[in-house]
């Protein structure tokens, strides 16, 4: 019920951020088609732990912020590359041990790394993941496991 709930409220939360008008006749278009939603999600079986995942909303707030700085900076060290005039591309491929508990952890994990320019991930593979990048440099620090170690700590016990 809690996940329903939790489903319905950020239909709505994002209804009225993409609307951006606030009059009663929009909001009760917005309140209508939320309840709609939420309820053919609940007759499809389709609203659990891992579709809308609330146990995380707390500890995202600190994952977040890190994965924006992170996506920011590889950003940097892509444009630096992109602007040098003989481009250093040295295209690396590694496989990495994961230790998220959960697929929905896999699932961030592999998102993260691919959100992170400069990597993507090619295939997941259980708990291993197969990383490609664009230097050998940004594959070192998919190596290091700081990603792996937090997305771990944004899953929980």
């Amino acid at each position: 019920m809690a996940h329903l709930l939790g489903m319905g409220a950020g239909l709505m939360a994002f209804w009225l951020f993409l609307s951006g008008h606030y009059t009663l006749l929009i909001t009760g278009f917005g309140v209508v088609s939320a309840i709609l939603v939420t309820y053919l999600a609940r007759r499809m079986d389709v609203v659990d732990r891992e579709s809308v995942p609330l146990h995380l909303a707390l500890r995202a707030w600190a994952y977040v912020p890190w994965l924006a700085w992170e996506i920011l900076k590889a950003n940097v060290d892509v444009l630096k590359i992109v602007l040098r005039p003989r481009m250093e591309i040295d295209p690396a491929l590694g496989r990495y041990e994961g230790h998220e508990k959960t697929a929905l952890g896999r699932f961030i994990y592999a998102n993260s790394i691919t959100l992170t320019p400069g990597t993507i991930t090619t295939g997941v593979y259980g708990h291993s993941m197969e990383v490609h990048s664009l230097t050998k440099a940004a594959l070192a620090g998919t190596e290091e496991g700081e990603m792996d170690r937090r997305v771990v700590l944004l899953e929980g016990p």
